[in-house]
Parts: C-alpha cells; structure tokens; sequence
C-alpha cells in the first residue's frame, strides 16, 4: 500500500465524526415507541378530548390512529430504504429540498421540546395528587434533572430502561382494562349514583352529545396523543438490523396504541359518565377515586408517574438524535454530533434539558392554562412532521417509478391513494386548529416559528447545508423463489 494514502485515509477516519452505537434491539424500539406515544396525552389530554366530544372521542381516536399507521408505513418505507439517524429530516432534504429537510428537523425538535413541556407539566400535576401542598414547579424542576442524567447513559442501557418503563406502564393499563370490566359486569365498586355500564356511553346526551363538531374539534387534542410515535424512525440510525426490526415495530406500535387508546377510554367513560371528568387531574385516577377504590387510585398515579418518566426519557433521545442528524447535514452547529465514550451526544441532552427548563418558569406563571395551550402546540409541531414525511414519501415513489429503482422491501400499502388521503385529513387538523378557539394561539406560535426557521436558514445555513442531503440507497433486490 503506498505509505501517503494510508495517512490519508488514516487522517479522514481521525476527522470523522464518531459513530452512533447500533445497541437496540427490535424490543427497544418497539417498546420505545409506545413509551413515547402512550404517555400524557393518554393519561392526562384525553380528559380534554372527552369534554369536547364525550363518548363519540372513540372514532377520533379510531380515525386518528388509522392516519398515524399511514404515517408510520410512509416512514417505513423511508426508514428501512435509508437507515440513517436524521431520519425523516434528512429524507426531506433528500427528496424535498434543503430547507424542507430544515424545517422538518427543527420541527420534530420543537415538537419533541414542547411534548417534553407537556410530560414534565403532567408529571408536576400527578405528584400534586399525593403532595397538594408543594408548588408544580419543584416536581418539574426535579424531573428535567433526573432525566438528564438517565439520557447520558448508553443508548442500549437507555433502550432497556425505556422498556422497563414502558412495560410497566403497558401491564398497568392492561390490568385496569381488565379491572374495569370485571367492575362493570360484577359490579364491584361502592358507587350509588351514576353506577357503572355500558349504558353511560349512551345516557348523558348521548353517544354524540356535542354532535359532529364535538369529534373534529377533539382532532386538536387526540392527534397529540399520538405524537412521538415517530421516534422508530430516528431509531434506524441505532438499530441493530433495521431492515427486520423496524417493520416489525411499525407493524404492531400503531394497532396497539390504537387498541389502548379505544378500549382503555371505553372501559373509563362507562366507568363514569363522561361529563363529570374536569380536566384538572388524570381520569384514571380521579376514576378510581370515584368509584371508592382509593387504593387503586394510589397505584394508577404511580403508573402515570411512570408513564410520564417514560415519555420525557424518549423525547430526549429523539431530540437529541435529531439534532445530530441535522448537524450531519449542515443545519445545525456541529458540536451536537459529539459523542460520549457510550456513544451518546452529549450536548444535544444538554441543549434539551436546558430547554426544559423553561417549563419550570412556566409551571411556576402559568399553572392552570399551561397543560393544554402546550398540548395544542405540540399538535401544531406533530402533524407538520408528519405532513413532510408523507410529502416525501410521495416524492421517493415517484422517483422511483421515475427511474426503474429496486422496489421498496417495506412498501406502504394502498399506494398512492391511502397516502393522499392522509395528507388531505393531516392539512383538515391543522384548519381544526386554526379554527377551534382554545387553540388558535398554537398556529400564530407555529407561524411565528416557521418564520424564525426561515430567517435562520437564510442567516446561518451555508455550504452542504444548502443542498439536499445524499442518501444511501441500502435497497437489495427481493428474492423471488423459483417454481418447483
């Protein structure tokens, strides 16, 4: 070998950037995504969601959750064509434009910083349940620290403690499932009035009692609920064998967030009557209270706890793996693709929990509207990610079909009609929340913040920053098994 190319390529491996650990797991991915998607909007937003459409929040939850699979499949497709840890962000800049791959990145960031606003709040107001007398603002404060610290772990320990967390959060809702049945059939609990059935789907207004506007205006808070799920995608970067294990995770997540979702709050709302939720407390605890079983109620707010610990862990992980990405691309100050000698960068946890600590200011302002204006930005930031990863989804098959690639191993079904459609119902939640009073300050912030991105794109992006992002196609022709 000729002595001068062995010290360059010797120099160019010193340059390079250190590489993310592929320590997780099919396991890990698929219980991180629950653990970031069954969370606080299950916990705590749905109360929201089931004042604004009583009962009939069943078929948002079932329509939304349809949406997020398409979502999920298009992501898919992307994340296994091209496993890279910026994700969707990168895909955008690849088949969008450069400042579609910005925008995007800096999105799901905004996005997983104000579902992290959202989950610390939640967590603030689940330890008021046992501590009323202490201020939200030291619980929060204690949380941002607490996960900071878990987040500097490796990404392999980090994977088996989102399991943990998930697991323990997923069994307590599968237990209460089956609690609640066994309440409503053998009517166990001391309730007098309003007792427990199926009749109280039905017998408080009825099943629609806020009518057709009720379920469209509840598309506000319900699609928060699902955001998060996106985070198996950032997972392809840190994925042992992302070609087997992300369509699996993909495959189940979403159906079983979705049968969470609908059978968990169906089981609630006959428990009791939908319209004596208040929003102020999470109702699986205040349900439990009702019916005269305090003790369950004890053991629900630690689940929650839990389930919240569990989303804030995962938001910082997505963030931070973003933030990477973008740094990869040029879009963001470099220092954020350090690494820590477990693999973990380092300053994007800091930045994030830096960011967090915002939400200890605002809990401490702002304690009784916080919760839900941050719900509604979160949804505002959530489905713009999700509307470009569909928007480049759409650009990769006709680039496709356009020049005779490999067909995709993990094609999204019911192509091209299945994926319009979800682009069409995404842009109607986006007019819901632009329309719907209690949120229409998320669309002014979100304007506000579309345009601070294009200033800063214009200001401090240069160089590769401004093309698209080259990807590699990891696409391997699919076996054909020959006739016998």
């Amino acid at each position: 070998m000729n002595p001068s190319s062995s010290t360059t390529a010797e120099l160019r491996a010193a340059a390079a950037p250190a590489q993310l650990q592929r320590g997780l797991t099919a396991r890990h991915i698929r219980f991180m995504a629950l653990g970031s998607a069954i969370g606080t909007g299950l916990f705590m937003g749905s109360a929201g969601a089931i004042q604004t459409a009583g009962p009939a929040v069943l078929l948002a939850y079932v329509i939304g959750g349809a949406a997020v699979f398409m979502v999920m499949r298009a992501l898919g497709e992307m994340a296994v064509r091209h496993p890279v840890s910026g994700s969707f962000a990168q895909c955008a800049s690849r088949y969008i434009g450069p400042f579609a791959g910005f925008l995007t990145g800096w999105t799901y960031t905004f996005e997983m910083f104000v579902v992290a606003l959202a989950d610390v709040t939640a967590f603030g107001l689940y330890m008021g349940f046992w501590f009323p007398d202490v201020d939200r603002w030291i619980w929060v404060l204690a949380v941002v620290f607490f996960i900071a610290a878990l987040s500097l772990i490796s990404v392999k320990v980090f994977g088996e403690l989102e399991f943990w967390f998930s697991l323990i959060k997923i069994t307590a809702i599968i237990l209460m499932i089956a609690g609640g049945i066994a309440i409503i059939v053998f009517g166990l609990s001391t309730q007098t009035e309003n007792a427990a059935g199926l009749q109280n789907l039905f017998s408080h207004g009825g099943f629609m009692p806020n009518g057709v506007w009720g379920i469209l205006a509840s598309f506000t808070i319900v699609m928060f609920a699902f955001g998060g799920i996106e985070v198996i995608g950032i997972t392809a970067g840190e994925a042992q064998n992302p070609k087997k294990v992300i369509p699996k995770a993909i495959n189940s997540v979403p159906v079983r967030i979705l049968l969470f979702y609908v059978l968990t709050l169906g089981i609630i709302m006959s428990l009791q009557p939908w319209n004596t939720f208040d929003g102020k407390s999470s109702p699986f605890v205040s349900i439990f209270e009702t019916l005269g079983l305090p003790g369950a109620a004890h053991v629900l707010n630690a689940v929650v706890i839990t389930a919240a610990l569990s989303a804030i862990n995962a938001d910082i992980f997505g963030a931070g793996r973003m933030l990477r990405g973008l740094a990869e691309q040029g879009q963001a100050p470099q220092g954020f693709m350090k690494l820590t000698k477990s693999g973990v960068p380092w300053l994007t946890v800091v930045a994030m929990v830096g960011a967090l600590l915002v939400g200890v200011v605002l809990n401490a302002l702002f304690p009784d509207q916080i919760f839900f204006l941050i719900a509604a930005l979160a949804t505002f930031a959530t489905v713009v990610v999700w509307l470009f990863i569909l928007i480049a989804h759409v650009r990769m098959k006709r680039e496709i079909a356009a020049q005779n690639k490999l067909p995709s191993e993990f094609p999204s079904p019911w192509w091209p009609f299945a994926s319009y459609a979800t682009i069409a119902f995404i842009a109607f939640v986006l007019v819901m929340i632009a329309i719907v009073p209690g949120t229409r300050p998320a669309i002014i912030v979100g304007a506000v913040w579309v345009g601070i991105l294009l200033l800063g794109y214009r200001l401090f992006v240069r160089g590769t920053g401004r093309q698209r992002h080259e990807l590699t196609d990891e696409t391997t022709p699919i076996r054909v098994i020959p006739p016998s």
